[in-house]
């Protein structure tokens, strides 16, 4: 049986990498059919809108998706097609991954830890305004509710357990954010509770940026507001090799889309020059969500190995940082077809 799957390929670089994605997923032998709806800035002129209707369809209908990054217009209509997505379809958690593997260049070997960010409210509700009539100042509602922060913090410890990870750490801001980071402090001691079997601590917002800074390996599974959490992961990913190579998903109650954490990039659309990984990857936790993990730990270790070796890697995994000897840069295409390779003699 194969997995009707919703393919928005995107702006910019999206499509490339998207394909890229497919290819490698194909190559594991589960079978996908794909049903390709586009949405972004390419589609306002024809649809009057970056998000037609017949996306969010497509997307209730098959119940997963795998997406290329978008390109948020600039000016009128939606503050973030991404934004919308989520709040529209109620994609509450999103989850991000950042695991060693860009090379030995980098400063960290040994992190492998997720970021499951509250997705839908907080500072990013959209709730601003000006408080005077000459625009001098302006003001943004803060709002953290007991349903989202209860339905976020059982996800985490949800995944932990499932993932069979260690511990869950709560990240707020709640001895000055009195209210909304007392409340989802609250929430997270009282959930955790119910995970006896799953360690829990907390850290202040400030405090965790250093932390993850001098002992990324202390941390395992970190859950945290919407703000906050989007931070955090961009800082993870930084730790961890660079946008790049970082996967992303958000997932709702029976509807999950994978995406890439970085943007559409359009300076290089159609150049078969970047970076592929972090596309492939939000498939492999893709084949993980479907049950297929035997295929997604190939996807890992062709990635892993395509990396390691140097030999057909993007520019951005040959620069000094990520490896320590001369390397001559791939193409896009280059280094997909050497993971597909790798995939399909596993």
């Amino acid at each position: 049986m194969a997995y009707k799957v919703t393919l928005i390929p995107g702006d910019g670089i999206g499509p490339e990498v998207t394909d890229s994605a497919v290819k490698v997923l194909e190559a594991t032998g589960v079978s996908f059919e794909w049903e390709i709806v586009e949405a972004g800035q390419k589609v306002i002129e024809k649809e009057g809108t970056p998000l037609p209707e017949s996306v969010l369809e497509s997307l209730k209908r098959n119940r997963i998706g795998l997406k290329g990054p978008l390109t948020t217009p600039i000016g009128g209509g939606f503050r973030s097609v991404n934004v919308a997505l989520r709040q529209m379809l109620d994609l509450y958690a999103s989850v991000r991954p950042a695991r060693s593997i860009a090379g030995e260049g980098t400063l960290y070997s040994d992190i492998d830890l997720v970021v499951v960010r509250e997705a839908t409210e907080e500072l990013y509700s959209g709730v601003e305004h000006w408080v005077d009539r000459d625009h001098s100042a302006a003001e943004t509602i803060d709002i953290v509710t007991r349903k989202a922060s209860e339905k976020i913090v059982k996800f985490a410890f949800e995944y932990a357990v499932k993932e069979k990870r260690r511990k869950v750490t709560a990240v707020h801001k709640a001895n000055i954010m009195k209210y909304t980071g007392g409340l989802f402090q609250e929430v997270a001691q009282k959930m955790a509770k119910s995970y006896p079997s799953i360690q829990f601590e907390e850290r202040l917002i400030d405090n965790m940026a250093m932390q993850l800074v001098k002992k990324p390996q202390d941390y395992d599974v970190i859950v945290t507001t919407n703000l906050f959490g989007d931070i955090l992961s961009d800082l993870c990913s930084g730790l961890a090799g660079g946008l790049g190579i970082a996967p992303g998903a958000i997932i709702g109650d029976g509807i999950a889309l994978f995406e890439p954490v970085h943007g559409s990039a359009p300076k290089y659309a159609g150049k078969d020059k970047v970076n592929p990984v972090a596309t492939i990857l939000s498939g492999e936790m893709m084949l993980k969500y479907l049950g297929e993990r035997r295929a997604a730990e190939r996807v890992w270790k062709a990635v892993y190995d395509t990396i390691r070796e140097k030999k057909h890697v993007t520019y951005d995994l040959a620069l000094p940082g990520y490896t320590n000897r001369p390397v001559e840069p791939s193409t896009c295409s280059a280094m997909t077809n050497e993971i597909v390779k790798k995939v399909e003699a596993f």
